[in-house]
């Protein structure tokens, strides 16, 4: 494990502050222009910059290693960032995209204007969330050494970090991650409600749980993700799922992860007692990627991919492992419980003591999404709901969630591709040729970016 530097430690506090602007700084002005945004999967984007070839010129070099040195001492980079924005390179705009991370209000319009010179495009009303779906919808190649150059601004904010940046043959896509606002949970125990000292997602692992008669603390009406393994059933209460966005369990005599991606919408069920000489224990580290959670194995330390079950680095990657998985189902409380009489639900605390308000989020999602996203599949809203089924073959599938129950409510078929969707307890699950393939719901941005080659039911 990493230990922070005494130089970082005692610019740490600072540094976090200024980061937290960086990054909730610029979430509110990108909600103001939600209005303009939430149908840029609709609009074209500006023409993408040139990328440059090649190795950086020196005078680049130069300013690209003054910038972590200047924040270490409480400076801001201007004038190195002013000559990243007169580079010519549109590959330095990921570059100039991190550093949003380390900006205070007086800070961040030199950094605006070194992007606008760089990619030749202004920007509305100096908006970061906007800075973000260009580079993500550009999809430039990254910089020489990219990786390591934002190793150095982001171990300023997390150093325990370094394991998923030190492993260079990772399959890590840099240019995709960002940071979320919060820190690694990297506790080997969370069964006890231990919280992170400096503030994390904190997993529960093996919560505590009661009949569905013990469950009458849950409003009927709220959601729930319900699991069934063997001939036992699981409801995983919204509420709970919403703070802890992790949890590991056991249920039907196996070992399961459920991460839930709140900003996709994705709650997911991993088997991680079937990975070969290895039982992963899966974390929240604070990264995004694309604004999907990015998990790791605390055991290994090895990165996941929270959407399709992949190690992407660390002893698990170079395994090939890659987790199997179960069907999520969204229904709710009072469906889930006619349904499955027998389930048991997550207790109040969940075990450890702990209160959860009913809506965690308040509405935090309402105005679209709050991390950049690019581009968009224009078939479906960005928020739209949809099922989610990868086929044998790797086809995926996704069907809408509101048009699916109505033509099942209707008693019509729902088939694309093989897969023929059934109703339980309000939600659905999938079938391929009479066997269940697993499925999970998620937002149409979510699925359609990880799967961007997917087949759309339509009714």
């Amino acid at each position: 494990m990493s230990t922070q530097h005494p130089r970082q430690a005692r610019y740490g506090t600072l540094l976090v502050a200024v980061a937290l602007l960086g990054v909730y700084g610029g979430v509110p002005n990108s909600l103001q222009a939600q209005s303009e945004l939430l149908d840029k999967d609709r609009k074209a984007f500006p023409i993408a910059p040139a990328a440059g070839t090649g190795a950086l010129a020196r005078p680049v070099r130069d300013a690209l290693a003054s910038v972590v040195p200047s924040l270490q001492q409480q400076r801001f980079p201007s004038e190195a960032v002013r000559i990243i924005g007169m580079s010519g390179d549109g590959r330095l705009l990921w570059y100039l995209h991190d550093l949003l991370r380390f900006v205070t209000r007086t800070s961040q319009p030199i950094v605006v204007d070194a992007f606008e010179k760089l990619s030749n495009a202004e920007l509305p009303g100096e908006l970061s969330g906007v800075m973000g779906d260009r580079v993500l919808a550009w999809d430039l190649p990254a910089p020489p050494n990219y990786r390591l150059l934002k190793r150095d601004l982001f171990l300023l904010i997390e150093p325990r970090w370094a394991p998923f940046f030190d492993d260079e043959d990772s399959a890590i896509d840099w240019r995709l991650v960002g940071w979320g606002g919060v820190f690694i949970d990297d506790r080997s125990d969370a069964t006890a409600g231990q919280i992170c000292p400096r503030g994390c997602i904190p997993a529960l692992d093996q919560p505590a749980v009661t009949d569905a008669e013990g469950g009458s603390w849950y409003p009927d009406d709220d959601l729930v993700f319900g699991i069934v393994i063997g001939r036992q059933a699981r409801a995983y209460p919204k509420n709970i799922m919403e703070v802890h966005e992790m949890v590991n369990d056991t249920l039907g005599g196996r070992q399961i992860a459920i991460p839930y991606c709140t900003l996709c919408l994705s709650a997911q069920a991993y088997f991680t007692d079937d990975v070969g000489g290895f039982r992963p224990l899966l974390r929240t580290s604070g990264l995004l990627s694309r604004s999907n959670k990015f998990m790791y194995d605390i055991t290994t330390f090895s990165a996941v991919d929270t959407f399709t079950g992949e190690a992407i680095s660390g002893p698990l990657f170079d395994a090939g492992v890659r987790l199997n998985q179960t069907t999520v189902v969204t229904s709710t409380w009072a469906a889930w419980r006619a349904a499955h009489p027998n389930t048991t639900i997550i207790a109040e605390d969940g075990g450890i003591g702990r209160s959860y308000p009913r809506n965690p989020l308040r509405g935090r999602d309402d105005a679209g999404p709050i991390f950049p996203v690019g581009n968009v599949d224009p078939r479906l809203g960005v928020h739209d709901v949809v099922l989610g089924v990868v086929t044998a073959d790797g086809t995926p599938v996704a069907f809408p969630v509101g048009a699916t129950r109505l033509a099942l409510e209707a008693g019509e078929e729902v088939v694309l591709a093989g897969v023929a969707l059934q109703s339980d307890a309000g939600g659905l699950r999938a079938f391929i040729d009479g066997a269940e393939s697993p499925a999970h719901e998620a937002f149409w941005f979510a699925w359609s970016q990880f799967q961007p080659q997917t087949l759309l039911w339509e009714r």
